[in-house]
């Protein structure tokens, strides 16, 4: 063992069989099978700090998590020590050294978020568990000016519901817009921060434009009154992935792609 050194993972993962990313007591997380994969590794009780607490059955297409090790293991090899250690629904693509000071969360500027609706009556076997089946074709122009209307610097209380505690519900949303790519309806949220199950929330809410409960024009309202009960239900978990990362570190940025 040598001198201490400060990695980030870039890794992916189907969240379906976790109870999301934070290590809890006797349930199966991402955080908690990676950090005893890394522990047969290397030797250490290795801590990981990862970007966002993703909630149970949420997927991330981009993630980023950060740990200190002794272990001298080659950073191109180390990906490949972990797949062997883990289910085949988590992969580490790539390990890099970081800065001093580098940490997964407060170095993350912003995210993206992407939720899924395969918008048909009839399933996919392939996208079960990894899309929202609705079972009636969705207005995507009338969901994305449902969806533009979340975007600013505003309270989002009205799509916040009661969990993890944060000093303020005040976020900035820099793009949101509904668009159909192949088969699918994605929501696209980014943000400077989510609160919990915020993006799960405004999807709900933007559906509710499309059934013709609200009006897009009535979402700048729902916001300022900040009540839960005016906004659309949370979304099922399954359709949500977290798709994109920007760091402050140019590397970093070029990095996640």
């Amino acid at each position: 063992m040598g001198s201490e050194r400060h990695l980030a993972l870039k890794l992916r993962y189907d969240g379906a069989a976790y109870h999301g990313w934070q290590v809890q007591k006797g349930l199966p997380t991402v955080c908690g099978t990676l950090e005893r994969a890394l522990r047969k590794i290397t030797g250490e009780t290795v801590r990981l700090t990862g970007c966002g607490r993703t909630d149970a059955g949420v997927h991330a297409e981009r993630y980023v998590a950060d740990l200190r090790t002794r272990s001298r293991i080659p950073l191109d090899r180390l990906p490949l020590a972990v797949d062997g250690h883990v289910p085949p629904d988590i992969a580490v693509l790539e390990a890099v050294e970081v800065p001093e000071g580098f940490d997964a969360i407060t170095w993350c500027r912003k995210k993206e978020y992407t939720y899924r609706i395969l918008d048909s009556r009839i399933r996919d076997p392939f996208l079960t568990g990894r899309a929202w089946l609705y079972p009636r074709p969705l207005d995507v122009e009338l969901m994305d000016r449902a969806a533009r209307a979340f975007e600013g610097t505003h309270d989002f209380k009205a799509v916040r519901n009661v969990g993890t505690e944060t000093r303020t519900t005040v976020r900035t949303v820099h793009e949101c817009r509904v668009e159909r790519r192949g088969r699918l309806v994605e929501l696209r949220v980014c943000a400077d921060g989510f609160l919990y199950n915020m993006a799960r929330s405004i999807a709900g809410t933007v559906l509710w434009a499309a059934e013709g409960k609200i009006r897009p024009e009535e979402i700048p309202e729902i916001l300022e009154r900040g009540e839960r009960s005016a906004a659309g239900p949370t979304l099922p978990a399954c359709g949500l992935y977290l798709t994109r990362l920007w760091y402050g570190d140019g590397r970093l940025d070029e990095w996640m792609g």
